[in-house]
């Protein structure tokens, strides 16, 4: 049975450019869809927090307006977030993960990553030693990858500069209506840190595979991310 890690923001605001706070988490799709799929296929997944918080899904993510108008969706995201409640409750603390314990790791998005994960030295520890090893699965969902953020090799470089990936564009966020009041943006501080990015039409599915990495745009591509993942793990088994 693979093993997978996933690692949930712990941040419950983002600081703004204004001083301010938003309130924030994870985004519940993001979550919902990739654990249901890898946990229904037989995969084991460990959920992990800085410190071993407990996290909590955006409430914005939880609403019809966010999620196209189906009220049908909304309700089974939060009957799976109740579900696995217990779960998010006692997630693992981060610092005491052993990253070669795992055969990947899954980081979703929702603002928080780019609060916490994007600075996390334990994030940092299980991208660097994952990444570089092809027989393991990095992967990471819309705003997950500001944890890429956190990451250098040994010689002193950004540890994603040259992969090829995607994340949620700076036109999706400036759709959002949040884009200036960021601190900074992600599509184009993944661009100026020399990763290869790529994208699809604003909240359309999108994921890119680059060897051992896969990245997915935005909350649409979360069952595209997933099964992708399911096929890399299968290919290293």
């Amino acid at each position: 049975m693979p093993s997978i890690l996933m690692i949930l923001t712990s941040a419950r605001t983002w600081s703004l450019r204004d001083g301010g706070q938003r309130p924030t988490g994870f985004w519940g799709e993001e979550f919902v869809v990739p654990h249901r799929l890898l946990t229904e296929a037989g995969v084991n997944v460990t959920i992990a927090t800085p410190g071993g918080l407990v996290p909590v899904a955006d409430e914005f993510s939880l609403v019809p307006e966010t999620n196209g108008g189906d009220v049908e969706k909304v309700a089974d995201l939060r009957a799976y977030l109740e579900r696995v409640a217990h779960l998010l409750e006692k997630p693992a603390r981060l610092e005491d993960i052993d990253p070669a314990d795992f055969d990947g790791v899954l980081i979703p998005g929702g603002h928080g990553p780019m609060q916490d994960l994007a600075v996390n030295p334990d994030v940092a520890r299980v991208l660097a030693t994952l990444l570089p090893d092809e027989s393991k699965v990095v992967a990471a969902l819309c705003h997950g990858q500001a944890s890429f953020f956190s990451a250098g090799n040994p010689d002193g470089n950004w540890l994603f500069k040259g992969r090829k990936l995607t994340a949620f564009t700076d036109e999706e966020e400036t759709q959002t209506g949040l884009a200036a009041n960021a601190l900074w943006l992600l599509e184009e501080r993944l661009r100026g840190g020399g990763a290869e990015f790529t994208s699809g039409p604003a909240w359309g599915s999108y994921v890119v595979v680059d060897g051992n990495l896969v990245t997915g745009q935005n909350p649409a591509s979360g069952e595209a991310a997933a099964k992708a993942i399911l096929k890399e793990l299968a290919d290293r088994a």
